[in-house]
């Protein structure tokens, strides 16, 4: 398994398609992940410190592991078959849930648990951005610093 990061959401056109963009730790490797509206939104509320008045189904989620006493480990992205990626969650002592890869890091940045990723995911469909294209990534870096959760509604 290797760590990854989450760079952020954005809304890829003409399809308006979200889709969360994670990194490799220590690597070169993007992971693109094609992600509903909602958990889009999830992930920039997030990310941007957003507080809604009331939990979201991840922040009830989170807090009804911690109500357990059932600590979220780490979350995994374990599979790619026909074109769906699949997850898990580590729960606790050894407990295994599986879970869509975006509400699943949408709950890991809530607790602060680490992603990670099969190698084999990352071998097929990982991709490596050239440095002449890394002025593209910090481009998407600056619009992720203006987007707000609103823009992923439907």
């Amino acid at each position: 398994m290797r760590e990854l990061s989450v760079v952020g959401v954005r809304v890829e056109l003409p399809s308006n398609q979200p889709i969360v963009l994670l990194r490799e730790v220590e690597g070169d490797r993007y992971l693109p992940i094609w992600i509903g509206a909602v958990e889009a939104t999830a992930i920039a509320y997030e990310q941007q410190g957003v507080k809604p008045a009331r939990p979201l189904t991840h922040d009830l989620l989170r807090d009804v592991l911690a109500a357990l006493q059932a600590p979220l480990r780490a979350v995994e992205i374990t599979e790619l078959k026909e074109n769906v990626f699949y997850a898990d969650l580590l729960i606790g002592d050894g407990v295994r849930v599986s879970a869509r890869p975006s509400d699943a890091i949408a709950l890991a940045l809530r607790v602060g648990a680490p992603i990670r990723c099969a190698e084999q995911v990352l071998s097929e469909a990982g991709i490596v951005i050239p440095d002449e294209q890394e002025d593209e990534v910090e481009k998407f870096r600056e619009f992720l610093e203006q987007v707000r959760p609103e823009d992923f509604a439907g």
